[in-house]
């Protein structure tokens, strides 16, 4: 698919992955729109082809108002929307019962499912009804928009702690091949992107010694963290490749989540 010329939204794209793919959307000539709770960095913000609008992604609401201004926006500059990419998360930790044999608190349950979650979903069929509607390329495929989401490797090989955070990812990964089918009639593409052992706003805080652990027992080759910006390149082949449909792609390094740090 074009990037040139076509709109992009970008949840979380503040930081991180998404500041990423922000980046390398903009260097191709893209319109990106922003959904963050947190502004993105100056110097971004100051490109005319940047449209930051802040929002909670659990907020239906606040979604709802984001998709129209956007769609406008759209209109306003003439770029037709291209899709959407679903970066914005939450990492929540706590096992299923404690040292103390306490249940796992339902509030961080909720919080993972209704950020990892339903506000992927939320946010890509809103934008879905309008995606449909874009003229298609005037290619043999027709091609009318992509939309991505953000799993992680807890969806298939979760560490301890980690039921809420890996039931949230592995609920994008089992929705990706049927939603590919269902958006098959209006050319339209879905695919998962599940990274690895990352430098990200979520791996942040880590403590030297975790880090050391992961990079020593989670991953092959490269024996490092994964960067932003080969995740942001994995996007930019997704958009580029109409074949890739469907999919869940894997970005490890070959890595795999040990038992426990």
């Amino acid at each position: 698919m074009k990037v040139e010329g076509r709109t992009f939204i970008v949840s979380g794209g503040s930081s991180g992955l998404g500041l990423a793919t922000v980046e390398l959307l903009l260097g191709q000539k893209a319109h990106v729109a922003i959904l963050d709770r947190s502004s993105p960095p100056e110097t971004l913000g100051s490109s005319e082809n940047v449209n930051f609008i802040k929002i909670d992604i659990t907020e239906l609401s606040q979604i709802k108002n984001a998709v129209d201004l956007i769609i406008q926006w759209s209109k306003d500059v003439a770029a037709p929307l291209g899709g959407v990419i679903n970066c914005a998360g939450v990492a929540v930790g706590a096992k299923t019962l404690n040292s103390a044999n306490e249940p796992h608190p339902l509030d961080l349950w909720d919080l993972a499912i209704s950020v990892n979650l339903t506000g992927a979903f939320n946010l890509t069929r809103l934008v879905l009804q309008h995606l449909v509607k874009v003229d298609p390329e005037q290619t043999s495929d027709a091609e009318r928009g992509v939309v991505i989401f953000v799993a992680s490797a807890a969806a298939f090989e979760g560490q301890p702690g980690q039921v809420a955070y890996a039931a949230s990812k592995g609920g994008l990964v089992s929705m990706t091949l049927p939603m590919a089918r269902d958006l098959a009639r209006h050319s339209v593409r879905v695919v998962t992107v599940a990274p690895g052992i990352f430098d990200s706003s979520m791996s942040v805080n880590l403590s030297a010694k975790a880090r050391r652990s992961l990079e020593n027992d989670g991953t092959v080759y490269p024996k490092r963290f994964g960067q932003p910006q080969e995740f942001a390149k994995t996007v930019g082949w997704i958009l580029d490749c109409p074949f890739v449909n469907g999919e869940v792609i894997r970005l490890s390094g070959a890595g795999r989540l040990p038992a426990k740090l």
